[in-house]
């Protein structure tokens, strides 16, 4: 009998292939399209900070001449890319009686199994990156667990973080001067970063009380009617004073069960939208001697038969590090 997975329908590069062509169910930054893929060749990425603006250094083969730096005071540091591998098992007892009398295996069937098991991995890996982006637009990365810390953005390269308290308690407070502080702080900070206007991702506790605010309300009202009227809904995106504000209740679970809410309740994070390069996600190469010192993918997969013949071990990983290339432009707004 042939063994059904020793075929290249199973092989590194063909699963490699199909965890990357599944659709994304998850990820609003992902949708947008908010940040850019840098693939590399190395596990750790050297960034230089220069004038308030962060540079990725190209890898370089061994005798090729370096890229040339200006004379303008830097810093430069070394980041470790994050390494997310995710495991499956595959069991005879998920597709026996699958084999059809006289033949010695349908593909197809097996194919789709292992279709639904790629399918379920990836949504895993999904959430899991789109955390890691919400961090790196916030200015701080926090691991999968919810509370540790991979990089604070701010304290790396020695950048003070910019905060709003918006007062929307307060009916006497200026809403409109509030934002005209968060859009005055990054216009200071673009350094050059081109054509660009900003987004603001909310928290429920913040849409509520930013929209029902005097200075707000009448803008939404009329917002609102207009957007009914298209049969759209109003939170998916606000313009208010030249800012897009939007609802954001992005939420996951980590291992242990615990839910952990992408922006904190009360919180809002303003960011530039449409900057080329200021967002981006670094893929580091597999952990596989089939993909050392080749430049980095999404996702990766692959299966091994275990030692006893009793099933599939199914491994898949990410190597992600989004960042943000000018940390400086990005605010938190909150309200007590």
């Amino acid at each position: 009998m042939l063994n059904p997975f020793g075929t290249d329908a199973f092989s590194m590069v063909s699963l490699t292939q199909a965890i990357n062509i599944l659709p994304n169910n998850y990820g609003k930054l992902a949708a947008m399209g908010l940040f850019d893929d840098k693939p590399v060749r190395t596990r750790s990425v050297v960034v230089e900070e220069k004038n308030g603006v962060l540079c990725l250094l190209p890898s370089l083969p061994p005798g090729a001449p370096g890229t040339v730096g200006s004379h303008a005071k830097r810093t430069v540091r070394s980041f470790t890319v994050p390494h997310i591998p995710h495991d499956d098992l595959i069991q005879p007892a998920d597709f026996q009686g699958v084999r059809a009398f006289g033949s010695e295996t349908e593909m197809q069937t097996l194919e789709k199994l292992v279709n639904d098991h790629l399918q379920a991995m990836r949504e895993r890996h999904a959430i899991t990156l789109e955390w890691l982006r919400m961090g790196a637009l916030k200015g701080i990365i926090y691991d999968g667990d919810g509370s540790t810390v991979l990089y604070n953005l701010y304290t790396e390269f020695g950048i003070t973080p910019k905060t709003v308290d918006f007062a929307l308690g307060t009916g006497a407070t200026n809403v409109k001067s509030k934002v005209l502080e968060v859009k005055r702080h990054i216009e200071d900070n673009a350094k050059g970063a081109g054509s660009w206007e900003i987004g603001c991702e909310c928290s429920p506790e913040f849409w509520d009380a930013f929209t029902d605010h005097e200075d707000v309300k009448e803008a939404f009202l009329n917002h609102s009617e207009a957007a009914q009227r298209y049969g759209e809904d109003n939170r998916s995106g606000f313009r208010f004073m030249g800012v897009v504000f939007s609802e954001n209740r992005g939420n996951a679970d980590d291992a242990s069960g615990a839910n952990h809410k992408f922006i904190t309740a009360k919180d809002c994070h303003f960011y530039p939208m449409g900057a080329p390069g200021l967002f981006q996600t670094i893929y580091a190469p597999g952990n596989f001697l089939e993909t050392a010192n080749t430049l980095g993918l999404p996702l990766y997969a692959k299966m091994v038969e275990r030692p006893k013949g009793d099933g599939m071990d199914l491994f898949t990983e990410s190597n992600p590090l989004p960042m943000c290339n000018r940390p400086g432009m990005l605010v938190r707004g909150y309200t007590a």
